[in-house]
């Protein structure tokens, strides 16, 4: 029986499995199996703004009492289980935007042997990049034995790596270091990774639990961690931030701290929902740079538009490949069966409890 897990939108840790009816499929659909997705902080970020960017859209839920409700996205693998398309076969295997369910109906279009579009009507207004679906069979960036990575890493590096190009586009703003919150999150250290490599004249700062310094220190990412009660003690140099927390108290903090050697002020994710104040942690009427939020689709846009996708594709090939080799051990990858697993999973890191050095991979 297909299953979909709902949230509620008021009360985001209210999350219920339920049995829904069997999806049925009109011309030049196809339905799709779920087979395995990832469950990060950055699902999370998909609850949380969820209505002011619109990933609640992506997938609404069907059945009874769904009013006040969503499904969350992740990203992972899916099977073609029934197809009324004549370029998509039964049997083929995606890799792309899911539901966190276990199947989805879609609408390919704009096929090619690599990968098509959803056409779907309702998520034609949505960005762009969360409809497209890669078919594995000729996708260059799939590696059999780097599925678990590409799920859990993939979208997150990609972040990382378009922070890294904003910054750098930008000569970081006339400063020297940047500082990274959250940073044993797996955003953070794609961008760490990234900078490492590309931009390695700027100084890696990582900021993150006490609990989670050790972790953080081993992944030879940054060249300074510091927890988070020792934000007052940052030296006084030109820098940027880059809040992956959301954490309005802990922004503030270092708004203060750094006052103008603050030189910008990037928003991105809310790994720490309790404490965030106003949409991802922005907090108005502090000294420094007006805290500015970092929409990765926008981004990705803009750098294949300047690029070209083939020289883009290549650079992102490039440095997926160098962070690969960087987290290495870094994260254990633990797979859970059954789609209450995801739930409770998400409902663990909806309360914050999160294990920066596992991955957890959900094969409904």
């Amino acid at each position: 029986m297909p299953k979909q897990v709902h949230v509620r939108k008021d009360q985001l840790d209210n999350a219920q499995t339920v049995e829904v009816p069997a999806p049925t499929i009109g011309d030049g659909q196809v339905l799709l199996e779920v087979e395995s997705f990832s469950v990060t902080s950055n699902n999370i970020t998909y609850a949380v703004v969820g209505e002011q960017i619109g990933y609640w859209k992506f997938f609404p839920p069907f059945g009874e009492n769904v009013v006040g409700k969503l499904i969350v996205p992740m990203w992972g693998h899916a099977k073609v289980v029934e197809s009324k398309s004549g370029e998509v076969a039964v049997g083929e295997r995606v890799y792309g935007y899911l539901p966190m369910a276990t199947h989805l109906v879609v609408e390919p279009g704009n096929i090619s042997a690599s990968g098509f579009v959803d056409m779907t009507d309702y998520r034609q207004p949505l960005p762009p990049i969360y409809n497209q679906y890669s078919r594995l069979a000729a996708d260059p960036e799939h590696d059999p034995s780097r599925e678990a990575e590409r799920m859990i890493f993939g979208p997150l590096f990609k972040t990382g790596f378009l922070l890294d190009y904003f910054m750098a586009a930008n000569d970081w703003f006339g400063a020297e270091r940047v500082i990274m919150t959250s940073a044993s999150s797996k955003t953070a250290i794609g961008m760490a990774s990234v900078a490492k490599q590309n931009s390695s004249d700027i100084t890696r700062v990582g900021l993150t639990s006490s609990g989670n310094v050790d972790f953080v220190k081993g992944t030879g990412l940054y060249d300074e961690v510091l927890p988070y009660d020792d934000v007052g003690s940052l030296s006084q140099a030109p820098s940027v931030s880059v809040d992956f927390a959301g954490n309005g108290s802990l922004l503030a903090s270092i708004h203060q701290t750094l006052g103008d050697n603050l030189k910008y002020s990037c928003l991105v994710g809310v790994t720490h929902i309790d404490e965030r104040r106003g949409p991802a942690g922005q907090a108005d009427g502090l000294p420094g740079p007006q805290p500015t939020m970092f929409f990765a689709p926008d981004h990705a846009i803009a750098i294949f538009k300047e690029l070209g996708p083939q020289v883009a594709g290549k650079r992102m090939a490039a440095a997926w490949a160098g962070f690969l080799e960087a987290a290495d051990g870094t994260v254990s990858i633990e797979r859970k069966q059954g789609l209450d697993a995801a739930r409770e999973t998400y409902v663990e890191m909806v309360g914050g409890s999160v294990d920066p050095s596992q991955g957890i991979v959900v094969e409904p």
